[in-house]
């Protein structure tokens, strides 16, 4: 096992789960109604798409409020008081990454946002190396460059062979800067890899992919969405180049995201958007045009009115979990993995999805299909009949889905199920995810639902609207 696999369950393992309460979150005490009657308190088990925020989020956002002011444009107190707030953050995600002194920290929009901007960025004959189990945000901005894709790998360690393999074969493209980049042990190649699926939850090898794509001459991009909520990331310790997350999956809302690493490439690339802010100093020409000085700073790939709210949340709950504690929230969670993947090991007709196998280490999103289930419709009556909210369909990552599904015969009900090409098999999985503001309660009940839904069936009829399974009225 890899050493950063090691680590993450050595951390794991260091401290008792009983000892530990979820974090306060908002929607922790709604209540939502039952096509069976009555109501009862939301379960919220989609943290994969996104988590809710946390109070300590809301509470610090909700104080500021009230002193909102323009970041970077203004002489007045709360435009000083906000552009402070909005470097201050830029301080506290660098420390929360492990940043190195020379790091840029790029606020954008999302994980999507940022890997789109250094996609933008990257340097000439750039080559591009990107395993097929990617969530769709890194596997497919990279449009501009020339892309290998890599086929699904069935341990972490085929993982390090398959791009190993990948990087001594390329080809030199006759660039210059190619060779010379390859002596000095960096790009113009690129890898870009998950630190946690999104699909299976299993931790993938961060620090011996960064180390083999550096020994041929590489940068290494990791996709840390799924992993920031869940684990501690240091830039430094797995030695990536760059780290890119959303907000929005670790407990902030207001949409903002974080690009965060090696400054040259950013720095040499035009802006990813033109306009104020980006721009240090424009002046018309005599010839009729404009010359346009950038920002060498993170502000060149920040223009318009920055996110100050979104910005600040971030930052917020990134404080929030280092003081919690990442010792005491992953021990948590693996103590409900364990329920989750236990009470579903119970139950024959249930297939959880696994590139690793059973023993891999994870976080906490779990995919399965159920036999005899389309899975739109068994996430319908989870919903519609207990309460609990989850996601069914490909995850925005097809292709690692559909080779998890694709050589299994099933037999699918026809509720919800998503259209197929002709020809193709419908195929779809039901995701449960959870994470620091996840009690126990939500997870029994889930476990309890699976149980008696494959047991005694639905007890409501429902029925397919606009591609979705609904609770027929």
């Amino acid at each position: 096992m890899s050493a950063f696999l090691n680590a993450a369950v050595a951390t794991a393992t260091a401290v008792d789960p009983a000892c530990a309460e979820p974090l306060p979150v908002l929607g922790r005490d709604v209540t939502v109604p039952l096509v069976t009657g009555g109501e009862v308190t939301y379960a919220a088990l989609d943290y994969a798409a996104s988590a809710p925020a946390l109070q300590r989020v809301w509470d610090d956002v909700a104080a500021y409020a009230p002193y909102y002011g323009s970041v970077h444009r203004g002489a007045g107190y709360l435009s000083q008081l906000s552009t402070d707030l909005f470097e201050q953050s830029r301080a506290t995600v660098a420390e929360f990454l492990d940043c190195r002194a020379t790091d840029q920290v790029i606020f954008t929009r999302s994980t999507t946002d940022s890997l789109n901007l250094l996609a933008a960025v990257l340097p000439a004959d750039c080559q591009v190396f990107v395993f097929e189990t990617e969530h769709h945000a890194s596997l497919l901005p990279w449009t501009n460059a020339q892309v290998t894709y890599l086929n699904a790998p069935r341990t972490p360690d085929e993982a390090v062979a398959t791009l190993e393999r990948a990087l001594a074969d390329r080809e030199p493209l006759g660039s210059p800067l190619l060779e010379r980049s390859r002596e000095l042990g960096e790009g113009p190649a690129l890898v870009c890899v998950t630190g946690a699926s999104n699909v299976t939850g299993e931790l993938w090898p961060v620090k011996e992919l960064a180390a083999a794509a550096h020994a041929h001459g590489a940068r290494i991009v990791l996709d840390a969405a799924q992993l920031a909520p869940h684990h501690p990331v240091s830039v430094q310790d797995l030695d990536v180049d760059w780290v890119a997350f959303s907000g929005h999956k670790l407990y902030a809302p207001f949409g903002s995201g974080v690009l965060a690493g090696r400054a040259d490439w950013l720095q040499q690339a035009e802006p990813y958007l033109a306009g104020g802010g980006a721009s240090r100093k424009v002046a018309r020409r005599g010839d009729g045009g404009v010359d346009v000085e950038w920002h060498t700073t993170a502000a060149r790939h920040e223009a318009g009115s920055p996110n100050v709210i979104g910005v600040y949340s971030i930052a917020s709950a990134c404080r929030a979990l280092t003081e919690a504690g990442f010792d005491s929230l992953v021990a948590r969670e693996r103590h409900l993995i364990a329920k989750v993947r236990e009470g579903l090991a119970e139950v024959p007709a249930v297939r959880v999805l696994s590139l690793f196998g059973d023993d891999a280490p994870r976080v906490g999103v779990i995919s399965f299909v159920v036999d005899g289930w389309n899975s739109s419709h068994f996430a319908a009556a989870l919903s519609a009949e207990y309460g609990i909210g989850v996601r069914d369909g490909l995850f925005c990552a097809h292709p690692l889905v559909r080779t998890l599904l694709g050589s299994e015969p099933r037999t699918q009900g026809e509720c919800g199920a998503p259209e197929a090409a002709p020809g193709e098999r419908s195929l779809n999985a039901i995701r449960v995810s959870f994470g620091a503001g996840t009690p126990d309660e939500h997870v029994d009940r889930f476990v309890r639902a699976v149980k008696e839904l494959v047991a005694d069936g639905a007890k409501w009829q429902y029925r397919t609207e606009e591609g979705r399974c609904v609770p027929a009225v």
